[in-house]
């Protein structure tokens, strides 16, 4: 007999208390961090769903390991369990720890990417592209049409177009590639899978020119799911079979582990080409710590071991899809339009189809976001011209292509009634959207705006 609904599958061990305040210290909140949600205080802060990276739950499992942890400088006991864990799911020989995802990206980019090449992906995170460009390299977006169009409903709208990627290296030249790199899942997109077959296309064209290819890997198990219940032929197989086959098809991989490492730090830069690995290490040395630990602590390598197994438990990936998934109702229900289908991570709200007064220049999506925040303490980020805008010499700017919020549900955090919460905070928004305004910036910087620009309301 099985029923409808889908329980979190673990008991609750611990709790931290978090606390209400009212709309005018809210208020107030808002104005001391310049409109910037990334400002506030966590006290701040009832339902926190900046971000799903290090703020999840971890589990006894985790902490019994961290308790019984190596802190060796060199060498630590933990480290080889985390590179035998690593080895295992991905079964890319160099295996390289860091403190988290965009270490592992700055180190592998400083040493493959130079000044004028091009960096294909189906779409870059920010801090992807921030340090690809902080190399002078350009970041190229490169997925599939359907995956620019919230409404639109396709299995795997994260995929890669394989013919623009043909393209590029036809107008570029191969000579200009260091490598393509597709993201699994595609955040920046609304948190949709890459199919196997995309993948292995994608492995082809790389091939046929000789080009490495690596995934940002840091929602690994998500994706493995998602190919499980949708693509064909992969219904008997487990996440973990799939999540290898996926790692089979690249050379490489970075991954912040503070995602489905189920960690609250931590990250790693893995694979094969032994050459790469040794300047990428003669760069962790110099930056991150000794290539046994890489900037984390040994309970941290333990920590993040355990968690990359727990991540591919299939009933935590059940019940973590069919979570957002429930969000993704409840604020459909409440008036909101949302990117189609439900990711895996987060539900991403579309401002630009609830806001058609705010035009793209006064940030309709940082103005809904900061009225979630306004309306009941919900915090989440904009997904859209503040963080990807493409900003010119004479201080213009071309949108970004969606306007979105994200709304990222921390891994085994929150329960049900919180996110039913969430819901009645995003519907009572809706009923007042024509009500709200754009913003203007009034302080940014060069690199990665979001995390510290100041807004002013218009």
């Amino acid at each position: 007999m099985s029923f409808r609904t889908i329980i979190e599958p673990f008991r609750i061990h611990s709790t931290q208390a978090i606390r209400s305040i009212t709309s005018e210290q809210r208020e107030a909140a808002l104005e001391r961090a310049g409109y910037n949600l990334f400002g506030l205080h966590g006290d701040d802060v009832l339902i926190d769903l900046l971000t799903d990276s290090g703020t999840g739950a971890m589990s006894s499992r985790q902490w019994a390991a961290m308790m019984d942890a190596d802190e060796s400088y060199a060498g630590s006991r933990s480290f080889y369990r985390f590179q035998d864990v690593v080895r295992d799911i991905t079964r890319l020989k160099e295996v390289i720890p860091t403190h988290q995802g965009r270490a592992a990206e700055r180190i592998l980019f400083s040493v493959v990417v130079k000044a004028g090449q091009v960096v294909p992906n189906n779409t870059h995170f920010d801090t992807t592209r921030a340090n690809i460009e902080f190399c002078s390299a350009e970041a190229r977006d490169l997925v599939i049409p359907e995956g620019r169009i919230p409404a639109a409903r396709h299995p795997f709208k994260g995929n890669m177009d394989v013919t623009a990627l043909e393209a590029t290296i036809q107008e570029v030249g191969r000579d200009r590639i260091p490598l393509v790199m597709v993201t699994v899942t595609n955040n920046s997109g609304g948190g949709q899978p890459v199919s196997l077959a995309n993948l292995k296309a994608v492995r082809a064209v790389c091939d046929k020119h000789r080009l490495p290819l690596y995934l940002d890997a840091c929602r690994f198990a998500e994706n493995a799911y998602f190919i499980k219940l949708r693509e064909e032929g992969y219904a008997g197989k487990t996440a973990r079979e799939i999540a290898r086959e996926m790692f089979a098809l690249a050379d490489g991989c970075t991954m912040s582990a503070k995602k489905d490492g189920l960690a609250n730090i931590g990250g790693f830069l893995a694979m094969n080409d032994p050459a790469v690995a040794r300047e990428c290490r003669n760069l962790l040395i110099l930056t991150e710590g000794f290539p046994t630990y890489g900037g984390l602590a040994g309970y941290d390598l333990e920590a993040v071991a355990t968690g990359l197994d727990e991540a591919l438990d299939e009933d935590y990936l059940k019940y973590r899809l069919r979570s957002t998934a429930y969000l993704a109702e409840r604020a459909e229900q409440g008036g909101v339009p949302v990117v189609q289908p439900p990711g895996g991570h987060a539900v991403y709200l579309d401002a630009r189809a609830l806001l058609p007064h705010i035009p793209a220049g006064q940030y309709p999506a940082q103005a809904l976001a900061v009225e979630l925040y306004r309306a009941g303490g919900v915090r989440g980020v904009e997904i859209g011209s503040v963080m990807f805008a493409k900003r010119h010499a004479d201080g213009s700017e071309t949108p970004a292509a969606m306007e979105l919020v994200r709304l990222a549900v921390p891994r085994r955090t929150y329960t049900q009634s919180h996110i039913d919460y969430v819901g009645e905070v995003i519907a009572a928004v809706a009923q007042r959207k024509d009500a709200l305004r754009g913003y203007r910036i009034v302080e940014q910087a060069p690199w990665l705006r979001h995390f510290t620009a100041r807004f002013a309301p218009l």
